[in-house]
């Protein structure tokens, strides 16, 4: 969604992670996913330097306000979901694989950073301002992640403000198009160039 917004266009590549293409692997040996391979041929694999390498490139939505304090506000919001949300998202998520607790032990850990959040939505319909900032594009593919564990639970958990915030994002015209399935690439031919020609 960055890169969509950023005005460039790059050259992507769908894949299985199953199936990870030889060319991935010797560009990122960790092997995940995002991988942006520069002109440079420097590579970037953590999804929230591709997001600000794009917005470097251009940010005519604004997603980083010309505003120390507002931008101090967004990094300290993003470490917190990166750092101690991330950890109780994932053992959430993968609860059998960490039986030192139960799954609703890490399910309220990860509350905390909902209760932050809600609080946020309160009095904003965004997360740091009255507009969209990069925190609320870094930070709702894990809210996603988060309410999609348990569905049925998240619809009724008291952060109406966040499902609205979060349905918001979800039903937004860019994320549906950057979220549709594309064919994938197959090694040895080029990729489709993103966002396509007819500006979806």
């Amino acid at each position: 969604m960055a890169i969509v917004s950023s005005g460039i266009t790059v050259e992507l590549r769908d894949i299985l992670l199953k199936d990870k293409p030889r060319d991935m692997v010797e560009a990122s040996p960790k092997a995940t996913v995002p991988v942006l391979k520069r002109p440079d041929g420097k590579v970037i694999d953590e999804s929230l330097d591709i997001m600000l390498w794009a917005l470097e490139h251009g940010d005519p939505e604004g997603w980083l306000p010309n505003d120390s304090s507002l931008e101090k506000d967004i990094f300290s919001l993003i470490a917190e979901n990166d750092g101690p949300f991330k950890s109780s998202l994932d053992r959430y998520k993968y609860h059998v694989r960490f039986p030192e607790k139960s799954r609703e032990e890490y399910r309220k850990s990860g509350e905390m950073f909902l209760e932050t959040l809600e609080q946020r939505l309160h009095t904003q319909p965004y997360l740091v301002t009255d507009r969209l900032t990069l925190a609320d594009m870094a930070i709702f593919p894990f809210i996603r992640q988060f309410a999609n564990s348990d569905i049925g639970w998240f619809e009724e958990a008291p952060y109406p403000n966040l499902r609205r915030w979060l349905d918001e994002r979800l039903m937004s015209r860019q994320f549906r198009n950057v979220m549709k399935k594309r064919e994938i690439w197959k090694e040895g031919t080029t990729g489709m160039p993103f966002p396509e020609a007819d500006g979806s």
